[in-house]
């Protein structure tokens, strides 16, 4: 879709190296933005336990491994912000991406890195 020109959302938890390797190989560099999404651990325990497809704990758990490459271009707080408030907060950011892009450094660094 997005090798295409549309403009694509992907909602993609990296909570293995591989995920990110995979996403850095695949997708074109100047054109992702990585938003930190996060909120409070508890929060994240209470949204499970409302689920119920998951046992509470799993994704507090992954905290650290899906956030261990640590560089992104915008961060959301979905424990203090709306997701109309977020998407707000990511349209308006889009204008001011850095250069290069959290993406691109992670791209860089790992091709230096022989990933």
């Amino acid at each position: 879709m997005a090798a295409a020109g549309n403009n694509v959302v992907v909602d993609h938890v990296l909570s293995a190296e591989w995920r990110l390797r995979d996403c850095l190989s695949l997708f074109v560099p100047q054109d992702v933005v990585l938003v930190k999404v996060h909120c409070s651990p508890h929060e994240l325990e209470r949204r499970e336990r409302e689920r119920g497809d998951r046992p509470p704990g799993l994704a507090a758990a992954q905290l650290e491994r899906v956030h261990a490459h640590g560089v992104y271009d915008v961060e959301c707080d979905t424990g203090h912000s709306t997701p109309q408030e977020c998407a707000r907060h990511i349209k308006e950011f889009l204008p001011h991406r850095p250069d290069p892009t959290a993406f691109e450094r992670l791209r860089r660094s790992s091709v230096a890195l022989g990933s």
